[in-house]
């Protein structure tokens, strides 16, 4: 079971220094660069410059201090998760050119049947989500039987994951054996994920809700789309994987030149054929990039784009996704912040133009997974097998939460995601405790096999200083702030919550700012 940290946090630095130094009887006064912006960054990892394709192992934290980054033209950089799969941080004291490629996409579910590479171990196997993004979807497996729970597919992983394909007709019109309710659902981010709605297919709802903000604070990757159905001789192919998460902070020029390109894209769902298939998988939505400097400059592109279920004998090609939607997963978001910003490339969503805020937020609030059935969870849990359960335990059981920075009387929705099959959402009872230190639990059910659980809370509190926010929120006097919290050390978010209804999300240290602690 596992609980996901979504980012990692720590506080802003100082500017650079003048550095005086004497040269023969002459005196020299030589100034480091006056950027004016501060990445934050150390400069321990010295200067990032490969000439060959590279992957670098992301260290616990997921952040990295060089003095500057130099990419060159025809070199691929990616990057090798850590065990909490959090963002990719790079930060870089001097400038970053880029004229090569940043890699950090999902990966494609695996094709299943025919259509596979004829090594039936893999079918069925869910896309890999890109460092700080969320794997897809197993496909359900195999049965003569159809038994619901066999071959019903696993849900996408994240916030916005599809659902897995389920059985049944579904009122679309039944071309070439095409049920569109076999098929995984799409995942969400910047949208919620799109479905087939017509040729007589009534909407379905297992697609991907939307999640996220336009700060990119906190920074969440793409989130993984559901596995497709299990037919009765070959498994559902696996959920396309999300795009991966990263910030790169230059406190000089960030450029992307006319060759460079970042790709946070979503994966495809996987390929299925053959006699008995059933179900394709659906698509990851596409990551997250966050690009802060002095200046932003250069031409080249950046894509966070969505995924298709993939083209095969049983389903569309991708010219219905791309042009109507069919079963297409949503875009991701993409920000640039800079003092000045010269930059003329294109990007896939729109970015979002701003100054440069801060890299690192702190003092954030927390939850976290304690328990569950009476066994403790990891303070810094990987994701695989963090807690083995013996084969005697009875359910339903109990999971307990511990909050940390939110106020007590708040509810937490529990999420359940088992390997196939349905997922379960639980809401707690009030948290209890104090502000500081809070808890509560809930009581579920827990399915035959490996699950996931997710948990997030959301509480709105009441300022006394509504008139000093109003500069963030178009001047009007801020009435109720909304703090959302997830598991993991610091994924949590802020929205101003004007008299009149209106909100605009803020970076949290916004409020730290004006002197608000919640």
């Amino acid at each position: 079971m596992r609980n996901k940290t979504a980012f990692s946090i720590t506080g802003r630095a100082s500017r650079p220094s003048a550095l005086t130094r004497a040269v023969a009887s002459a005196c020299l006064l030589v100034a480091a660069p006056s950027w004016a912006f501060n990445s934050g960054s150390t400069g321990v990892d010295g200067a990032l410059n490969p000439a060959v394709n590279t992957e670098i192992q992301l260290p616990a934290s997921g952040i990295l201090n060089y003095t500057s980054i130099n990419i060159p033209e025809g070199v691929t950089v990616k990057f090798k998760k850590n065990a909490l799969n959090t963002p990719i941080y790079l930060l870089a004291s001097g400038n970053v050119n880029i004229s090569g490629m940043i890699n950090i996409a999902g990966t494609q579910g695996a094709p299943t049947g025919t259509a596979g590479d004829g090594i039936q171990a893999d079918d069925g196997l869910p896309g890999v989500g890109g460092p700080g993004g969320f794997d897809g979807g197993r496909g359900g497996r195999d049965d003569q039987a159809g038994t619901l729970s066999i071959i019903r597919g696993g849900s996408g992983l994240g916030p916005g994951g599809g659902r897995g394909g389920t059985e049944g007709a579904d009122g679309c019109l039944s071309d070439s054996g095409r049920y569109y309710k076999y098929v995984g659902g799409a995942a969400g981010h910047l949208t919620s994920g799109f479905d087939y709605i017509a040729g007589g297919c009534a909407s379905r709802i297992d697609v991907g809700n939307a999640y996220g903000s336009a700060i990119l604070q906190p920074l969440i990757g793409g989130s993984g789309g559901g596995g497709g159905l299990g037919g009765t001789n070959y498994p559902g192919s696996g959920g396309g994987g999300g795009g991966g998460a990263i910030l790169i902070a230059a406190s000089g020029t960030f450029t992307l030149a006319s060759t460079g390109s970042i790709n946070a894209s979503g994966g495809y769902g996987g390929e299925i054929s053959g006699t008995g298939a059933k179900g394709p998988g659906g698509a990851g939505s596409g990551g997250s990039v966050r690009i802060v400097a002095t200046t932003v400059a250069g031409s080249g592109g950046v894509t966070a784009n969505f995924g298709c279920t993939a083209a095969s004998t049983l389903f569309l090609p991708d010219y219905y996704c791309t042009s109507y939607n069919y079963n297409k997963s949503s875009q991701g978001r993409i920000r640039i912040e800079g003092d000045a910003i010269t930059y003329t490339g294109t990007t896939t969503p729109s970015y979002v133009a701003d100054v440069p805020g801060p890299v690192f937020i702190s003092s954030l609030p927390l939850l976290r997974i304690a328990s569950v059935a009476g066994t403790t969870v990891p303070a810094n849990p990987t994701g695989n097998a963090d807690v083995v359960l013996p084969a005697n335990v009875s359910n339903p059981v109990t999971i307990n939460l511990v909050t940390t920075n939110v106020p007590t009387g708040n509810t937490v929705m529990v999420k359940v995601i088992p390997a196939y099959g349905n997922v379960q959402e639980v809401l707690s009872p009030a948290i209890t405790g104090s502000n500081a230190s809070g808890n509560t639990s809930v009581s579920v059910s827990l399915p035959q096999g490996p699950s996931i659980l997710q948990a997030i809370t959301s509480f709105t509190v009441t300022v006394a200083m509504g008139e000093s926010l109003s500069r963030f929120a178009q001047n009007e006097r801020v009435e109720k702030v909304e703090i959302i919290a997830g598991t993991g050390k610091t994924d949590s978010a802020a929205r101003l919550i004007t008299i009149s209804g209106k909100s605009f999300d803020v970076p949290t240290s916004i409020l730290q700012m004006v002197g608000f602690n919640g």
